[in-house]
């Protein structure tokens, strides 16, 4: 049992939380329970990576390593989200103490990746597809300064279980296999990822077993000589190469000057509970600002309320207004931190809201939407917490792959913009606007939860919707993540089946324009630490293949 943790046996007529115990869900339809544990607990976006945290805790590690090993995994078995080419950001909350740890792993652009050399050469906007979107991929490095910093084991017993499902193959779960199936296009622009990512000429389908043999030798270099086996060396050439042979400006210079940044996180308070963020340049501090609005404005209890859902999207769409205008990298923007944070501007933008009509005159979202990360969170049996997310961001991310290394790269760069005058504007090693976000929530300076919600653009909307559907709700972290889901993005309302259609037409009464999509907003985990009943309680989002577990 973690310290400051009540026994159970000697506690007597304890309340019943429902934000740690669970509400009870009716049993006669499809769902699943919140999962219940005393001493340690991990939530993941995929079984196999969830018992792999819970077997890294078991055996002797601690909540970091439990989250690197886990992530690791996610990097093999669902290519199509995250992989070891993309970027990783993580809050950490060390048991006994009242400070919460930021990493900041993202990557940057390359030295010479200036807005000037792409006027020049007449490139007017950013291809996705391109070895221009292609950044440093922040996150090996961002697990080995976490590992040599805060944890326990070394990166080589850690990467075990990566390197044995890169080697001898992982079975498809649904979710990837449906991911996979609808970003084929992607895999069709390069020659190597074509290969690799269709055998048989297909994608990969639920079931199949599939193989990374390069990736696992990779695995194996990083394992063997921690990040500079990523970063110097065979594989920095081997990507270097790939990505210069397509146009691009990476250098191995730029690959040896990538490194994590420790900063110091953002926070607001939320009904007398206190939430941390990663400040800029993510964007962690709109869902601060989106909370802060909230806060102004009251929204019903009731979950899927006409009122509340109005309330909640006019506030997203006032919060991205500001994303947009605002967040990037700090180091080479003027980026208003306090301003965003305060609760005198929330309440003003609050103010703004109209409780019965939508508002129409917002400038439009100035990045293309996605909805491709993994997330995971880890609490052990010392009472360290850790929230950890990493990402390629689109689908595939570029679909560029590293033919000897097994690498596929991220195309995070396609968050710049070539405009000079934006504080977003691509620049040598600068890094771009971030969409992925952790979440850590505290209270009295001791971690209750960390939490995230995958799912690119949507992340801030989905936190301050999950985290305001516990603690305004009075959900559970399971019901408060299977709650369907909406979302207020470039002049459109975008909902899940499961919002009541009364509820839909009062919005469209109001004057949003609302849609139904057919792939759902994002996913999410989260574990509720309830020190007074000595439980952990888990949820993880039903819209993923994962699962949580806890001992």
């Amino acid at each position: 049992m973690w310290p400051g943790a009540a026994d159970p046996a000697k506690v007597e007529a304890v309340a019943i939380d429902p934000k740690g115990a669970g509400t009870l869900r009716d049993f006669h339809y499809p769902g699943r329970s919140t999962v219940h544990a005393t001493r340690a607990m991990a939530a993941t976006s995929h079984p196999a990576a969830t018992l792999t945290a819970i077997e890294t805790l078991r055996s002797g590690g601690n909540a970091v390593d439990a989250a690197v090993a886990a992530c690791a995994v996610l990097c093999v078995i669902e290519p199509a989200m995250t992989g070891l080419g993309g970027d990783c950001f993580c809050l950490f909350a060390p048991a006994g103490g009242d400070r919460v740890i930021a990493l900041n792993g993202s990557g940057h652009a390359p030295a010479a990746a200036e807005a000037g050399w792409f006027r020049e050469h007449g490139i007017a906007e950013l291809d996705p597809c391109s070895a221009h979107a292609v950044t440093v991929p922040g996150a090996v490095d961002a697990w080995s300064t976490l590992v040599r910093d805060h944890g326990r084991k070394s990166l080589d017993e850690l990467l075990r279980p990566a390197i044995a499902f890169a080697e001898e193959g992982f079975v498809a779960h649904a979710r990837v296999a449906a991911d996979w199936a609808a970003e084929e296009s992607k895999l069709l622009h390069d020659e190597t990822a074509r290969e690799r990512f269709r055998p048989n000429g297909r994608p990969v389908a639920e079931g199949d077993i599939f193989r990374q043999p390069e990736l696992a030798g990779t695995l194996r270099k990083i394992a063997a000589e921690g990040r500079d086996g990523f970063y110097t060396g065979s594989v920095a050439e081997d990507i270097v190469a790939c990505l210069r042979a397509k146009g691009g400006l990476h250098t191995l210079d730029d690959f040896a000057a990538q490194q994590a940044e420790y900063v110091e996180p953002v926070s607001t308070d939320y009904r007398g509970y206190r939430v941390h963020e990663c400040p800029p340049n993510g964007v962690g501090i709109i869902t601060l600002l989106i909370l802060n609005m909230l806060e102004a404005l009251e929204p019903p209890r009731d979950p899927l309320s006409a009122d509340r859902m109005h309330l909640f999207l006019e506030a997203v769409k006032l919060a991205f207004r500001d994303r947009n205008a605002f967040v990037a990298d700090p180091r080479m923007s003027d980026v208003p931190v306090d301003l965003l944070l305060s609760k005198d501007y929330a309440r003003e933008l609050a103010a703004l809201i109209d409780p019965k009509r939508a508002a129409t005159n917002l400038p439009p979202a100035g990045i293309p939407r996605h909805e491709d990360t993994t997330y995971l969170c880890v609490v052990d049996e010392d009472g360290n917490a850790i929230s950890f997310i990493n990402s390629i961001f689109q689908a595939f991310g570029s679909g560029i792959l590293a033919p000897k290394s097994g690498v596929l790269l991220q195309n995070r760069g396609f968050g710049f913009v070539l405009d000079e005058r934006h504080p977003n504007c691509i620049a040598g090693r600068k890094r771009p606007m971030h969409t992925i976000i952790p979440a850590m929530v505290t209270k009295d300076g001791a971690a209750v939860m960390p939490f995230g919600v995958m799912g690119g653009h949507y992340q801030p909307a989905g936190q301050s919707w999950v985290l305001s559907s516990m603690l305004d709700c009075e959900l559970d972290v399971q019901a408060a993540l299977d709650l369907p889901r909406l979302f207020a993005f470039d002049g459109k309302v975008d909902l899940e089946r499961g919002v009541p259609e009364a509820a839909a037409a009062v919005l469209r009464e109001r004057g949003h324009d609302v849609r139904r999509i057919e792939k759902p907003h994002g996913g999410g985990q989260a574990i509720w630490i309830d020190r007074e009943r000595g439980t952990l309680s888990g949820g993880s989002d039903p819209r993923k293949d994962g699962c949580a577990l806890g001992y």
